[in-house]
């Protein structure tokens, strides 16, 4: 069978849902008893000086690159918030060897800088490799509806459709209009369509608002679930979501 598991997960900079403690290294021992095929993770720590200097167990390394050596992942780092002593953005860490593609900045204002990072990943006995969209969008809904827009445009004019490909994030879409938007207009579907309610996501500690989402074409969907109760309450600020996939077809796979 060629299915894959997948997660995303925004990871708060790698520190609690209030920023108290540091918690990237409990994330990564989580990660590595979920072992995922492929993670989206959002909110990814580039460096950041300052807190390096003023918290005593905050890794002066870049999270991305702790999480790829500790899980032994190929990683893809797009960064998107720039400043003078720190940035974060989006990551795609895989087990299986993938291309960078673009890091497309969808930002509509300075205050938030966000970003759309594009991978493909070749999978074992899938002919056709698999195309990977890490997203965190913004908080105010008319800035996501120019995102969805800029989202739809990248997706139309520079993948392949007959590619099978994965649109997961943080979209901060409590309202759920992203579903009008991208499922019709770009032959998507959402990874909980059989669900009666969109996941909830946010806070992790008691989950209220549907941020977090799965988008798939070309894939089937076997399971998928958001990932509740211990250790992930107590980690980030949001709880991830986990899916089971395998190809539509055999047309995207082998004949192994």
């Amino acid at each position: 069978m060629n299915a894959i598991t997948i997660a995303t997960y925004n990871i708060h900079k790698g520190m609690s849902a209030l920023n108290q403690k540091v918690q990237l290294l409990q994330m990564t021992t989580a990660l590595q008893q979920l072992a995922p095929d492929i993670l989206f993770l959002q909110e990814v720590q580039g460096y950041n000086s300052k807190r390096a200097d003023n918290i005593p167990d905050f890794p002066r390394q870049p999270h991305y690159q702790i999480l790829s050596e500790q899980l032994d992942y190929h990683v893809s780092y797009g960064r998107n918030a720039r400043y003078k002593y720190r940035d974060h953005g989006n990551a795609i860490l895989s087990r299986h060897p993938m291309i960078t593609c673009h890091n497309l900045d969808i930002s509509v204002n300075k205050m938030e800088q966000r970003g759309l990072l594009h991978c493909e990943v070749q999978l074992p006995q899938w002919q056709t490799p698999l195309v990977c969209l890490c997203a965190h969008l913004n908080l105010r809904e008319p800035d996501r509806i120019k995102q969805y827009q800029t989202i739809y445009d990248y997706i139309q004019s520079e993948i392949d459709p007959a590619k099978p490909l994965i649109l997961a994030g943080d979209f901060n879409d409590w309202r759920q209009r992203s579903y009008n938007t991208l499922d019709p207009k770009l032959n998507l579907q959402d990874a909980f369509c059989n669900y009666h309610n969109a996941p909830k996501t946010f806070p992790a500690r008691l989950p209220l608002l549907s941020l977090d989402r799965i988008f798939i074409r070309h894939l089937k969907v076997l399971a998928a679930k958001p990932l509740t109760g211990q250790p992930w309450q107590k980690l980030s600020d949001h709880l991830p979501l986990f899916a089971i996939i395998s190809p539509e077809n055999e047309k995207n796979s082998s004949a192994h």
